[in-house]
């Protein structure tokens, strides 16, 4: 569950360099257009034989093109960084309230400002952090009753899903999904929360994907991920909660492959109430 708490201990620094730079993009050298022929005859006889050489046919490519430039490096660095962010957040390394700047924290992660200013605005999107004009982004603040609110609402959503999946969901199905149980038993046996948060998303992802309904999967999961964030001034997540925590994934398989119906729908509500799973 989503305890909000910053885990034991601090996370590995990051090292510089890391997230590799684009390289520059190459320039296409611009063609030739051929002299228009003279004459009827000499422009039916010229168009039978020559090609432009920048004009080529629809859907047409030749040898000697140059490949298109590679624009995926830069959204790769931004996304890497979000994760790291968001991991950040879970464990309690940035604080909420705290401002923090994008080149403070690129210097951190070894990149420059711009991919952090522009995940930083993804999670202000997502309400993990504010913007500070002229600062940098603060962590906004979270108290008991909006996880409370989370909890519930996950609830009204994942409850009647998981119930109707025990009903039909064959048990070889769910025994599947046995190693992502086993994952967040792993991540909370070592105290990661970080990797525990992500485990615990990925069970619950994989459950509800047994729907087939992707954007009920999408709705859930960014539920989940808002109910992760710290809370203010919340305790340390002791290790023992987090295994207590991933244990009700496995009693859930189980009850889900046994089509217990009631243990089914108690243990939801206790995962979502009792801690932040």
């Amino acid at each position: 569950m989503e305890q909000g708490s910053a885990r034991e201990g601090a996370r590995p620094a990051y090292a510089p360099g890391v997230f590799p730079h684009a390289p520059a993009e190459r320039r296409i050298p611009e063609g030739r257009v051929p002299e228009q022929a003279r004459g009827e005859q000499s422009r039916t006889a010229q168009s039978r034989t020559e090609q432009p050489r920048t004009e080529h046919a629809r859907g047409e490519h030749t040898h000697s093109e140059p490949p298109a430039p590679r624009v995926v490096r830069r959204h790769s660095v931004r996304g890497q960084i979000l994760d790291a962010l968001r991991a950040a957040l879970v464990d309690g390394e940035l604080v909420p309230g705290q401002v923090y700047s994008a080149p403070a924290l690129g210097a951190r992660f070894g990149v420059s400002a711009t991919p952090v200013r522009e995940a930083m605005q993804r999670l202000a999107v997502e309400g993990a952090v504010e913007v500070v004009p002229n600062r940098g982004f603060r962590v906004s603040e979270r108290g008991p009753r909006e996880l409370a609110e989370l909890a519930e609402v996950r609830a009204l959503i994942e409850v009647p899903v998981m119930l109707s999946l025990a009903r039909t969901v064959p048990a070889h199905r769910w025994s599947v999904l046995r190693p992502l149980a086993e994952a967040t038993v792993t991540a909370a046996a070592v105290g990661d929360r970080a990797a525990y948060a992500e485990s615990d998303r990925a069970f619950h992802r994989a459950v509800l994907a047994l729907s087939g309904n992707e954007q009920l999967v999408s709705v859930a999961d960014e539920l989940h991920r808002r109910s992760q964030w710290p809370l203010v001034s919340s305790p340390a997540t002791r290790r023992a909660d987090l295994l207590a925590d991933a244990a009700e994934h496995t009693a859930l398989l189980d009850a889900l492959i046994a089509q217990d119906l009631n243990v089914v729908q108690s243990l939801v509500r206790e995962h979502f109430t009792g801690a932040d799973g």
